[in-house]
């Protein structure tokens, strides 16, 4: 990790050689507690069943960009924790990005996406991701709504955890709830023996937190009465007043952070104490009390973190060393350390489907951007949460904040963020554990890219210390031959793979009769570096199921979502109509023809298909071992998504396509197994009749072959390396107001998508994109990160 931040210690002791039990806590806490968090944006906020997702990550090791590791989980499940979908992504200076294709008979519920690195799974699994999803469909028989009641309870915290007689302490009062938190709430505080006058009074700053001050007096006891905006009530008791101890107070500002300390009937008063800041588990500031005192002051100036944001961990220890009091509180609240975009130009217009264009600077120190242009409705509505709120607060925090981006907006309240971390506390590791030397044990190492186990076979026997041959092929690159020696186990290891193409991985032995010697030869490949199980819970969410009305009403934004799938299944129609006019004008017989009169039922006929022969054509298959694999990418409207057992299966304009073999209806798994050098011929039907759509796979016959130029590797003998999850490409097409099947309403609301916008050569960086037909401002969203891990997070409404 980058080191940015400084260690400022204050002392009057004589420095001495042998490390005190704190000394080496805080050695423990900063060679072995180093960990990751991640944040997810996707490109809206709740979708409709057949949408895409878009996403990007990125992982942070403390307040920078993580280089512990270079791959990605993210995994898509259902509310009933049922994986759906999942994508292993290239991290490149720990940012990354995918897209998951929704299935269209998607059922109304939240959906949750998880996102982690191997090496966060040594660690506590709350810290991981888990992103909460709404995605409607009207078809579904139960509809999302959100909770009118909310039920919720509160808890009172006192600032570094005393409350002490004759001490002023300030109180964080903090709700949470199952669901949503009501709009705003008041409180007061009361004496029970005397409850009809208030001690104080306190309003909410927000749904979250409120907070109050109070001098406690010795024997009484404390309560405090809360009520929400709906009438409901609470009354909670505060902490017992204690006759001794340590009361902290701190007050954040542009400066650095004061605190002040005073001790009440302690034996030896303050001297002994000691007070430690840390920030992200690394010390930033040490001071010793040397002298007998009852009460201390000073200031932590902000070049302990070299003036960036982020979270002070301050721990007040006796002198025995334990820990007495612990305060959270954030680095320079009303000073965010955040740089803007260089727009440079722009030629933004409001007429329907025109092209817009936004220049950015090809001389800023920020070269790499995250860029996202969506249709801003007018309604002004405040993102819940956003990268700041990610890398400052929730990243490092389990507990749920509703719209934890608030405390870091333009008008944001700081006394409220600090309320908030008064009621936190910092759980990334136990202060008892850590004192007791205890570290946390690491299974999972950090590793770059990914790693792989061979194991070839011969004759249903390892080959252990023998020397074998493997060609390797990436994609359609030509295959490369290496040769290997198996170790004591007959394994071969390869490591540091960061391809998103499949690696063909074929096993040859040396032998004198070349053709026997590869006879009886299996291989196979075992990733090193795998998904782990979720175990946990998802969150909780404002919304609840209920059964659907007769006329179900969907929110705006579905609604616009769905006419967008329409508008693009005609775009999709009309470019196979063009492509078919094309290959029927003035065209004699040819052989796929001939072959798909020959293979093809008077059912399996259908002008609205797509074939692929390769009896006559060749196809490039040498590499993959799977015809569904080889399908990705080559016709329109037809994208895979992986399926329980792991096989790639076809989806047509959304919907899952049926699966035949020889015109027989069969499963994913079947198909998945069939050698491609078997295949005569695939026919791609799209709404044909009985069959709907449709994947038709047909074996060869007779004295059929394969026309490929490429030699074929032998089934047995070969296997495929997947790498990552190579990302889609966001489409940026105009909508021709001519085209045969016309689109009378363009309704996108995600207008460009860019997860690695980036200069060449000193041309300004473009963001492009055509508009809807009825966007008259554009919400623009830029994020990039400099060499240094300077952050520019920029977020406007350009006109």
């Amino acid at each position: 990790m980058k080191n940015i931040f400084c260690v400022l210690l204050i002392s009057m002791v004589t420095p001495v050689l042998a490390q005190t039990k704190l000394e080496k806590a805080i050695t423990n806490l900063e060679d072995n507690y180093e960990q990751e968090k991640v944040y997810l944006l996707t490109d809206k906020s709740q979708y409709a069943a057949g949408d895409k997702i878009w996403f990007k990550s990125f992982v942070f090791d403390g307040y920078n960009r993580s280089t512990l590791s270079t791959t990605l989980f993210v995994e898509l499940y259902n509310s009933d924790k049922k994986l759906i979908d999942w994508k292993t992504v290239l991290l490149t200076n720990g940012e990354g990005s995918g897209d998951f294709q929704l299935k269209e008979d998607l059922p109304e519920q939240v959906y949750f996406v998880r996102a982690y690195t191997p090496y966060m799974t040594n660690f506590n699994e709350d810290f991981q991701i888990v992103k909460a999803l709404p995605v409607y469909n009207p078809n579904s028989t139960e509809s999302l709504v959100v909770s009118k009641n909310p039920e919720w309870s509160a808890k009172a915290f006192p600032e570094g955890g005393t409350f002490i007689n004759g001490m002023p302490t300030k109180f964080a009062v903090r709700l949470s709830g199952n669901s949503s938190l009501p709009e705003n709430w008041t409180g007061k505080i009361i004496d029970a023996q005397n409850p009809k006058v208030p001690v104080t009074t306190f309003k909410s700053f927000d749904k979250n937190v409120a907070s109050f001050t109070m001098t406690p007096a010795s024997g009484k006891k404390y309560q405090a009465v809360i009520q929400d905006n709906a009438g409901k009530s609470q009354t909670i008791d505060l902490p017992q007043v204690a006759d001794s101890g340590l009361n902290v107070e701190i007050h954040s500002s542009k400066e650095g952070i004061k605190y002040t300390l005073k001790g009440v009937n302690l034996k030896q008063q303050l001297q002994g104490y000691k007070i430690v800041g840390l920030i992200n588990n690394h010390l930033a500031y040490r001071a010793n009390i040397n002298h007998l005192t009852n009460e201390v002051s000073s200031l932590i100036p902000t070049k302990i973190s070299n003036g960036a944001n982020g979270v002070l961990q301050l721990v007040v220890f006796d002198e025995q060393d334990n820990p007495v009091a612990q305060r959270l509180c954030f680095i320079k609240p009303g000073d965010l350390k955040i740089e803007k975009a260089e727009i440079i130009g722009q030629s933004l217009k409001q007429t329907p489907r025109s092209f817009n264009s936004i220049d950015l600077s090809p001389e800023s120190y920020f070269k790499n951007y995250t860029v996202v242009v969506s249709e801003d409705d007018g309604t002004q509505t405040p993102d819940e949460e956003n990268i700041l709120s990610a890398l400052w607060l929730t990243g490092d925090f389990t507990s749920k904040i509703d719209s934890p981006a608030q405390y870091f907006s333009k008008n944001a309240n700081t006394e409220a963020l600090d309320a908030l971390l008064i009621s936190e506390n910092w759980k990334r590791f136990n202060w008892n554990s850590v004192l007791s030397g205890t570290a946390p044990t690491i299974k999972t190492q950090s590793q770059q890219y990914l790693s792989y186990r061979i194991k070839p076979i011969k004759n249903n026997a390892l080959l252990i210390n023998s020397d074998v041959n493997l060609v390797l092929q990436l994609g359609k690159n030509e295959p490369a031959f290496n040769q290997f020696k198996t170790d004591q186990n007959g394994y071969i290891y390869l490591h540091n793979l960061n391809n998103d193409e499949p690696i063909n991985v074929s096993l040859f032995v040396n032998s004198e009769n070349k053709e026997s010697g590869n006879d009886n030869l299996f291989v196979t490949v075992e990733p090193l570096i795998n998904p782990s199980e979720f175990k946990g819970n998802f969150p909780t969410t404002k919304y609840t199921l209920v059964k659907s009305a007769k006329n179900k009403t969907l929110p705006p934004a579905i609604a616009r979502a769905i006419n967008t799938q329409k508008n693009n299944k005609k775009i999709e129609n009309n470019d196979d109509i063009q492509i078919q006019e094309v290959a029927l004008v003035g065209k004699k017989k040819d052989p796929k023809q001939e072959l798909d009169k020959q293979l093809s039922s008077g059912m399996f006929s259908s002008v609205n298909s797509t074939v692929f022969d390769f009896v006559n054509e060749d196809q490039h298959t040498s590499g993959y071992t799977n015809i569904l694999d080889w399908l990705q990418g080559k016709a329109a409207g037809l994208t895979f998504q992986r399926n329980s057992s792991g096989v790639n299966m076809p989806y047509i304009r959304g919907q899952q396509a049926k699966l035949y073999l020889d015109e027989v209806l069969t499963d994913g798994s079947m198909i998945s197994s069939l050698p491609v050098n078997n295949i005569a011929m695939v026919k791609i039907i799209k709404g044909s009749g009985l069959i709907g759509d449709a994947v038709a796979i047909y074996t060869m016959k007779g004295n059929m072959k394969s026309k490929t130029n490429e030699k074929e590797a032998p089934k047995n003998n070969s296997a495929i390396i997947k790498g990552y999850d190579k990302p889609s490409e966001f489409p940026i097409e105009m909508i021709d107001d001519d085209a045969p099947q016309k689109i009378e309403n363009d309704t996108r609301e995600t207008l460009y998508w860019n997860p690695n916008l980036f200069d060449s050569d000193y041309v300004p960086p473009r963001i492009k994109f055509f508009n809807n037909d009825s966007a008259k401002q554009y919400k623009v969203l830029i994020i990039s990160f400099d060499e240094d891990d300077h952050l520019l997070f920029d977020q406007q409404i350009l006109k």
